[in-house]
């Protein structure tokens, strides 16, 4: 399959000048553009949510996605490397116009695909070093990372403030209220002393 991909960002740009370009392109290389993929778009947004993605991931073997130039596929050189890497990963080829780029099973393209691959490895890795030398630095001045243990089932509780005093109240243990609450004894505890709820039976309003 041969896939003409055109993409401009905004509704007053048009889309005449990109088929207009792929269509001479093609009658020059003497191929027949199977299917057109439209879209207007920032290439700034996440792939998935352009048609570009989804012609990505069906896309097969000796297929051929024909562009203008590389910047119609993505603004930064770490995306455009992730599509290129994938298509040629599978087989598929990608052919830019203006910078006359053949991306395909050549031992050319299997190069650039060694060196996509390895600088987006590289990319990731830099990205994840910073990442733990960040999450180091806040631990070592003592502050709390992340949220504090039970916190994300603590909205299961509100509007249970009475329910639980009573319990409390009448003796029950928390894990048994922990347990008809369907919430871990450790989230029942912070809700307790969240809200300022006593098991002798007093509350304490907050201020």
């Amino acid at each position: 399959m041969v896939y003409g991909y055109i993409r401009v960002s905004t509704d007053h740009q048009t889309t005449e000048n990109q088929r207009f370009e792929i269509k001479k392109f093609c009658e020059k290389q003497d191929l027949s553009v199977d299917v057109w993929i439209e879209e207007t778009i920032s290439a700034t947004k996440d792939l998935n949510k352009r048609k570009l993605g989804r012609l990505i991931k069906r896309i097969q073997k000796d297929d051929l996605i024909i562009a203008s130039e590389l910047s119609r596929l993505g603004r930064n050189l770490l995306q455009i490397m992730s599509i290129l890497h994938h298509c040629m990963d599978i087989g598929a080829k990608i052919w830019t116009i203006k910078d006359n780029y053949r991306l395909g099973a050549d031992i050319t393209s299997k190069v650039l695909a060694f060196a996509f691959g390895l600088s987006a490895e590289i990319e990731r890795n830099l990205i994840s070093q910073r990442t733990k030398e960040a999450l180091a630095r806040v631990k070592a001045e003592g502050k709390m990372i992340g949220r504090p243990k039970g916190s994300a089932n603590l909205s299961k509780l509100e509007g249970r403030e009475k329910y639980i005093l009573q319990r409390l109240t009448d003796g029950r243990s928390k894990s048994e209220i922990a347990r008809r609450l369907h919430v871990h004894r450790d989230t029942l505890n912070s809700f307790i002393t969240h809200k300022g709820i006593m098991s002798d039976g007093i509350e304490v309003i907050e201020i």
